[in-house]
Formats: structure tokens, sequence, C-alpha cells
């Protein structure tokens, strides 16, 4: 390639020869080549599409600048004749050359492109242009996909690292300006200066893509051994020089000597390459606690960026379809590593040395633990995928971390139960044998299997292949003075090796492997003085539930687990029964600020049953106020759509006026389906529920005070991603005194042009009403909220800026009109749209009807502020039914605002989690 950079306009002009060698069996009519950076011209790409799926919204908002493209002049042959192309199946990112000669096999045909890149903005993916005028290179040119099977493999670019180009040799001559320095995973043969510009000549051989990286103030170092070389630009200024080269020197030596000498020569390690992929739990707490050394930290980083990119060029596998098999050997090594040089290192770091943290688990956790964790973060939300699932429907948080670790712990897993290195020693074999040939996942199974000396099917079949929970534990134990048999019950019936450890004051002193345990097995083993019996005592084995793992030999009482009170939250302690407290507080008009203490076994990882009671003090009434939920949650883990149930009971005492309170018990089971694909943001759900509400009288409230229960069902269907939502609801009401039907459809759209458009329905009708009020009748402007479900300041106000509180609910109209509530149907019609940014207009229309009335048409428009969504809105009426509302010398009451006071849902804003 000739390549010629405009730094100014970030445009790159390439001209092309590329000489394709048929290696297969197979005769060549076309060939397809990546060309992932087009993906970012268009907002509909499969790129787009995965911007979306992740609420991400800055690709749709992006100005034509700011996004790429590829403009392909000319592809021509040998002979100077055009070729035709296209774009295959509508990929925008591929480009398919029919050829006018078949390459034949074991043969050559060359090719000459002219084309232009526009690079896009590095703020979509780390990779383009940076406000600094840094530029990073990568999937920037066209280069043959993979070709393997008889055919081409056709991969979108979907920003998760897995482009399948075919390993290639390179030259390239690249012009830059002079004051531009240029660094890059390919060898430097010549620099030429040129009057106002220089021209950088690079080569290498056998590599699966280019990277480079321009800047115009380098920061990269270059580091050479015997081994390799690295050109490394790790933002670390923290690290003196000298310390950078021990730690490089230390790494590739490690490397090599565990997977063999590199076939690359040099590799480039840029700090987007690690941003992109950072070492989740090293550096998560505040920088201000030190937790970590800063040669650490960086000895870290640069070791998981080296592996990363080390494999990437050493190992020529689908990295959509075998990913497993790279994050696997990353993670395994990473986990050796640490246990080498660091076998004392501890999850928190330094943390763990302050006493006054001594009593959370967490802070005792040894480093290379919280790979498990962090695996099981997802498997106890039912969130887990197989590790054979194609990376591209990975969500998020799988892609990017619980799949990675999963796949670290299984290698370390066979690893443990074959011992001798075996696991070690295969996957050198398999990168040696393999770095000059694509491979496949089969073929490493095929040289694990030959090496090993156990049955090992299970580990393909079972623990790459499914997502099958392990749960073992024991049963009876019958113990003598020489001798124990111990039942051994599987939970889960996933057939896999289970370890037995015997110990005696807490230190092992026999361990030996269990196969074959469908459901239940008795074994005998020596009593050799042991006082506990443990399984899966160092973790091994990925299990889902590890309080059930031990049993003493000391007596029948030692076996409870005493309690442990603990301040906010730990992770789960298998040997306790974990307590935990928080402050809390609330506010609402008659209650005032209720301070209290919330007591409730959440840890961090999810829990079959929890519960949580939170007794408070209204600073108001003086009173004691507060409330209790208790949750069941069982986790279908069967392919249908069906994926949890959920079994609730919750109840709360608060004061609804100045002097009387209500209290609420409902008890409700929930039906949530989903998707077999993860990565499609559609939900739905069927909600059954009781509610028994029981209130006090008032003197201050005319409405009816009597106690009801009603009973409640909810269908809900929600498809979501961030440039379009739809969802849709049905409910249905039955007490003794009503009855009521009500559907809600509500749809948003972000169009191309950045306009965003937003409409909401709903219709509801009565059944039946012998209500001789308004309590529980359809709200135009604001539900009643009879079932106490929304969280209203000041739920019995009718006047004041309480009363001007507005909640998405029923007829959701902003303005209060004079007809307020129907207690026969209702239908409306909500939409806002957006004029600038956070400003939008909005628009609502309406009928209602009540009895003995005729049927009335309202509709109300104004200004909406979506300052923070959901959390802080004011809306703004300008004209509606009862004429033009700024003219209303009252005006400040008709403004209504949407305000969350509670901290608890406040902090959700920042923590929201990946899917």
């Amino acid at each position: 390639m000739n390549v010629r950079i405009n730094v100014e306009e970030k445009t790159l002009l390439v001209n092309q020869v590329l000489t394709y060698n048929n290696t297969s069996n197979d005769t060549l009519k076309y060939i397809i080549l990546n060309d992932w950076n087009n993906a970012f011209s268009s907002k509909s790409s499969a790129l787009a599409k995965r911007f979306s799926d992740e609420f991400i919204r800055s690709f749709h908002l992006a100005t034509e600048k700011e996004r790429g493209f590829t403009d392909v002049k000319n592809i021509i042959d040998s002979n100077f004749n055009p070729l035709p192309w296209s774009r295959p199946d509508g990929k925008i990112d591929l480009i398919k050359i029919e050829l006018t000669q078949p390459i034949l096999p074991c043969s050559k045909q060359s090719f000459t492109f002219v084309y232009s890149v526009k690079i896009p903005d590095s703020k979509f993916t780390k990779y383009g242009f940076d406000n600094d005028g840094g530029i990073t290179l990568k999937n920037w040119y066209l280069n043959p996909a993979r070709y393997i099977h008889k055919q081409f493999t056709q991969y979108s670019n979907e920003n998760i690292d897995d482009i399948p180009n075919a390993f290639s040799d390179f030259e390239i001559e690249f012009e830059l300006p002079t004051n531009y320095s240029l660094s890059s995973n390919l060898q430097e043969i010549d620099t030429l200066n040129l009057s106002n510009s220089k021209k950088i000549i690079l080569k290498t051989s056998n590599k699966p893509e280019a990277i480079l990286t321009l800047q115009p103030n380098n920061t990269y170092q270059n580091y050479k051994n015997e081994i390799i070389e690295v050109s490394c630009g790790l933002e670390d200024n923290r690290v003196n020089e000298i310390d950078k080269v021990i730690i490089f020197d230390k790494v590739s030596r490690f490397t090599a000597d565990k997977l063999g000498m590199p076939l690359s020569s040099k590799i480039l390690i840029t700090q987007e390459d690690y941003s992109r992929q950072p070492f989740y739990g090293l550096n998560q707490l505040p920088s201000f606690l030190s937790p970590f050394s800063d040669n650490l930290i960086f000895e870290l980083k640069f070791l998981k960026t080296y592996l990363n990119n080390y494999l990437k060029e050493n190992l020529n596998l689908d990295q959509r379809k075998d990913y497993w098999i790279y994050d696997g050997i990353q993670m395994f090594l990473m986990m050796q590593y640490v246990e080498e040089y660091y076998p004392n290192l501890k999850m928190t770091g330094n943390i763990a040395n302050l006493k006054i943290l001594k009593s959370y688990h967490f802070v005792n956790l040894n480093f290379n633990e919280q790979y498990s964790y962090l695996h099981m973060l997802m498997a106890r939300k039912n969130l887990d995928q197989a590790l054979n699932e194609p990376k591209n429907r990975l969500i998020k948080f799988n892609e990017q971390i619980a799949n990675k670790y999963r796949a670290g712990l299984s290698l370390k897993y066979l690893d443990s139960y074959l011992e001798n290195d075996i696991v070690h020693n295969t996957i050198k074999e398999f990168i040696q044998e393999n770095q000059y040939f694509g491979t496949n996942s089969r073929q490493f199974e095929t040289v694990l299997l030959k090496n090993s000396p156990k049955d090992i099917n299970w580990f393909f079949r079972t623990i790459i292949e499914t997502r099958d929970l392990i749960d073992y534990k024991f049963g009876k134990v019958t113990k003598t003075n020489d001798s124990i048999a111990v039942n051994i019950i599987n939970r889960t019936n996933t057939n896999i090796p289970i370890s037995i450890y015997q110990l005696k004051d807490n230190q092992v002193i026999n361990k030996i492997w269990v196969t074959n345990i469908k459901t239940d097995s008795t074994i005998v083993i020596p009593r050799l003085g042991a006082d506990k019996l443990t399984l899966n005592y160092n973790n091994e084995v990925p299990e889902y539930n590890l309080r059930n793992n031990w049993k003493s030999l000391k007596g029948f009482f030692s076996n409870n687990r005493p309690f442990k009170l603990s301040f906010f939250k730990d992770i789960e302690e298998p040997h306790y029964n974990q307590l935990f407290f928080v402050p809390e507080v609330e506010f609402n008009l008659y209650d005032g600020i209720s301070p209290g203490i919330r007591f409730n076994n959440k840890s961090i990882l999810n829990k079959p049953f929890t519960f949580s009671a939170t007794p408070m003090y209204s600073s108001n009434t003086g009173k004691f106020v507060g409330k209790a939920t208790f949750l069941v949650e069982d986790n279908i883990r069967d392919e249908g759509k069906l994926y949890r149930i959920r079994y609730l009971l919750r109840g709360s005492l608060f004061h609804y006026a100045q002097d009387a309170t209500y209290t609420d018990i409902v008890p409700t089971i929930q039906f949530l389906f989903r998707d077999k694909n993860l990565r499609v943001n559609k939900n739905e759900f069927i909600q059954l529920r009781q509610v028994y509400i029981d209130r006090e009288k008032s003197a201050f409230i005319n409405k009816n005070t009597e106690n009801y229960n009603i009973f409640n069902a909810k269908y809900g269907n929600f498809q979501s991603e961030g440039t379009k939502h739809f969802s849709i609801s049905n409910d249905l009401q039955i007490s003794s005194k009503f009855g009521k039907v009500a559907t809600e459809l509500h749809y948003r759209k972000l169009f191309e042009n950045n306009r965003q458009i937003s409409l909401r329905f709903y219709a509801g009708a009565f059944m039946f009403n012998s209500s001789n009020s308004d309590f529980f009748s359809f709200g135009l402007d604001r539900p009643n909220d009879y079932m106490f479900d929304y969280n209203l300041l000041g739920r019995s106000e009718t006047t004041g800026i309480y009363s001007q509180q507005y909640v998405y609910g029923e007829g959701g109209f902003k303005s209060k009109l004079d007809t307020r509530y129907a207690n026969q149907w209702i239908t409306t019609v909500n939409g806002t749209f957006n004029i600038w940014n956070w400003i939008q207009i909005y628009g609502d229309a309406g009928m209602l009807k009540n009895k003995y009335d005729k049927v009335k048409f309202v509709y109300d428009s104004g200004l909406h502020f979506n300052l923070v969504p959901d959390y802080f809105e004011l809306f703004l009426p300008v004209y509606s039914s009862n004429g033009f509302s700024l003219n209303d010398a009252n005006y400040g009451q008709q403004i209504r605002f949407v305000v969350t006071l509670s901290p608890k849902t406040l902090i959700s804003l920042f923590t929201r989690k990946w899917l």
C-alpha cells in the first residue's frame, strides 16, 4: 500500500496492490474483502444497531464529519480491467469482487484498489482521531476475509474486535506530516524525508492486521529483547522507564515460557486497546485509597493487553466463534502470573491491611478469587451465556467481563483436575503447531484429548457448550474412627468431577476427585483424623452455590452458620448467615424527613431468598413508620422464554394525611419472559397481586377512607433500544366496589436527523362501578394512587406545590382541567417532540365519559424541560381546553414537575449496569 494522510481532513488516500494466494483446494470465482471502516458510514449498519442496542446514542447523534466511510474509486485486475464489485447481502462493511478469471488452487492473482478513507472520531470505539490530534488506525484498509470450510467468513463490524482477516504479508509506504510520529505492529524498514512530509516504509509477514498510531507528540516507547519488540503507548507517567523495561522483559519472558516463542516479531500495545478491555476489579476503588502500587497497576495492564495482542497475532482462530480460547488462555495465564509473582496479593490490594475493614469478606479475598465472583454475578442473575455462544450474541457484561473470566476459570478447573501441567503444555503445543495455519476449537479439543490420561469429554460438552449450573452438596455423613461414608448429592444433575477435601484445624490433609455423580453417590474414605469435609474447597469448580459445601465432623450443631452483622454490603461469605444494615432516609409531606435503618440479607450476588426490613422515624408525627419486603426468586434455566418466577410480599406503614396512616400488604407473583437471544432488549411479564389497604380515618380528607382490597392482573411487553422503544401493558383491577380494565401503548423513535418523537396511548373503562366518589376513577392529569404504587410527596394534596407533582400514569395530561376524573371510560393520546436538546413540546388530547354527563373532548399543550429524564422534569402549560394558560394570574400553580428525592433511586442514576 501507498498511503497518504491528510490530518486536517482526517482522511487517507490509499493505492493498494493485493496479491491473493489461493492456498485452499477450491477454485475461487470471487473474493470477499473486509471494509469495516465503512460501517461508520450509515446509522443503519450492524455497528449502528449494536450502539443502539447498548443505549449508546452518540453515534446516532454524530455529524457526518465525526463518522467514517470508505470511498472506493477503482478496482482493477492485473490486466488493468475494471472488476465489478458490490456490498454482499446489504452488508455495507464488506466488498464482494467478481473475478473475470477464477483463482485456481495453489495459484495467485493481483488486484489494484484506489480508495479514500474517512477516519471516524475515536469517541465511538476508541479507535480513530481524538481531540489531541492523535490518530489510531485499526480496521482501516481493505483486507481479504478469512476463507475456511469452502467459504469466506462474512462478519460485519459490531465493535467487538473480531474481524476475520486472512493472515497476510504487508508492505506499506505511509506518507505523513513531518511533525507526526508513527508507531505500529509492523517493522519499520526506512524513513524518507520529503519537502513537506516524510514517508515511512513498513514491512512484515503473516499478520492478521496492520495497526498504526500517529501522534504530533510521541508518547510511545519501544522495548526489545531477543524474544520480541513491543511498541507501547500505555499511559502511566508515574512509572519510571527503567521499571517499565523490567516489566516488559518479565512479561515477555513469562509469556514465551508458557506459550513458546512468538511468530510475530513485533507487537503494538495502545492505550486504546486497554481502554476497550480494562482490568475490571484492578483499579475500581477510589484512587485516593491507592489500593495498588503504580508499578503493579502498570504491570497488570501491560500483561493483560500484551497477552491479548500476542494471542491474536500468533493464533488464527475464528474470533467470533472461538473467542473463548483467546479469552481462556489470556485469563488462565494472568491467574498463573499472579500466583507465581504475587501469591499473597489481595483483591483489594493495600486496603486489606486496614483493620477497620478486616471483618468484610471481600477485603480478605485473594486477587484471583475475583474472577469467580464476577462470573457468578451474571449466573445468579440468570444472564450467563455459554462459552461457545457467538460473540456478537453476548450481552455487553458477558462479552467484556463474565465470559472472559469464566473461560479462564474453566481452563484452571481442567488444569486442577488433570494436574501435571497437561493443560499448560497442551496450550503451548496447540499454539506452536497452528501459528501458520487457520485453526478452530475442535482442533484444540483434539490436542487436549490426545494429551489427557482421563476422560474429559464433559469439559467441552458441558462446561464449554452449555450454561448448565453446577451445584453439589453433602447428604448424610456416617463416621467411624477409621473411615467416613459420605453421600454427595448432585442438585443440578450436571455430571462433572467434583473435589472433596478433608481438613484438620483448617489445614488440608487430603484431596480426592469424584466423578460420575449423576444424582447422588455414597463413597467411603479414610478418616485421617479430619474434623471437616469440604467440597470444592479452593473453588476450582465454577459452582453456583458454595454455601452447602461443608460438613463438620465435630457434632450436629457445629454445622449451623453463625450470624454476621455488617455495614452496607459485602460479598457472599459461605460460612455465615450475613445480615447487613445501612442508613436510609425518605421524605413526604406528612411524615417529613424519615430516617431509618434498612436490615437485609442482600449480598453482592443474587440469592434465591432475600428480605429487607426498614424501620423509620417520622419526624413530623413522632411515630415509627417503615416498610418490609420478602422475595423468593426461581430462575428457570430451560431454553424457553420463561426465565424467572418471583414470589413477593411487601408491606409498608406511612402517613397519607397529617393525622392518618395507611398500611398496605401486597402479595405478588410475577412471571418474567425474554427472547432466547439475550441481546434482544425485549421482555414480557405477567403479574398477579392482591392489594390489601388499611387506612385510618382523617379529619382532613373527604374522600373514601374505608379499607379495601383489590385483585390486580397485569401483562406487559417491552422492547427498547437507544433509538426506539415500544411497550404495551394491559391492566385488570377487581374489587367489591368496581372492576376496570386499561391498556397503555408507548412508542418512541429517534430519527436520523436527531429529532425524537414520543407517543403514548391510554384507554380505560369500568366494567362496573358502585363507588359514590372519584376515589377509584380514572385520573386525567394524576392518578389517585389508591394502590400506593407511586412515590407521591403529598398524595392527598389538591392545592399547593405538592399537588403539582406529575407522575406518568392514566390520562397523562399536564394541565389541570375542569373535569379531572372519569368514572365510566377514558382514552387519551400524549405526545412529545424535541426542538433542542432537552427542550421539548408536548401535546395531549383525549375523551372521557362520566355518568350522567356527555362525552368530553379535552386537550392541552406546552413546553417540557426534560432535564434529567424520570428524575427531574418540568412541564410549562401554554394552551388547553381552558384557554391560553399564560394569561392566568396564578400561572405558577399550573406548572407540573417530576422529581425524585429517594437517595437509593438517585444513586441508581449513576450505577446503571450493562446488559
